[in-house]
C-alpha cells in the first residue's frame, strides 16, 4: 500500500470528536508535559552517559512541577484529592508487591 492510498483510506475510520470539556486541557498539557520530562532523561543517556547534573536536576524539577500541576487540575476537575490517589496507588502497589505480581502487564494484575 502506498501512503497516498492509506491516507484517503484511512481516513474513511476518522471522525471528528468535540472536545470542548473542561479535562481535556490539563490531559493535553500532562502528555505534553510528561514527554517533556522524558525527552530530558533521553539526552541525559545519549548525550552524559547517563549522568545527571545540576542543571539536569533543576530542569526535570521544574518539569516535574508541571506535570504535577496538569495532574491536579485533572484531579480537581474529577473531583479527586490527590491523597486519594496517591493512597489508592500505594494500596494497588502492595497488593501486588504481596501477590508476586509488581512487574509484568495489564491494569488489572
Amino acid at each position: 500500500m502506498d501512503f497516498k492510498r492509506y491516507q484517503t483510506e484511512s481516513r474513511k475510520t476518522w471522525s471528528l470528536v468535540h472536545t470542548d470539556h473542561s479535562i481535556v486541557y490539563p490531559t493535553l498539557g500532562l502528555v505534553n508535559e510528561a514527554g517533556e520530562v522524558a525527552g530530558k532523561i533521553k539526552k541525559v543517556f545519549r548525550d552524559k552517559e547517563g549522568v545527571i547534573s545540576d542543571a539536569d536536576r533543576a530542569a526535570l524539577k521544574s518539569e516535574l512541577g508541571d506535570v504535577l500541576w496538569y495532574l491536579t487540575q485533572i484531579c480537581t476537575e474529577l473531583d479527586l484529592s490527590l491523597e486519594e490517589v496517591a493512597e489508592q496507588n500505594i494500596e494497588k502497589l502492595f497488593d501486588r508487591l504481596e501477590r508476586g505480581v509488581i512487574r509484568g502487564d495489564g491494569d488489572i494484575r
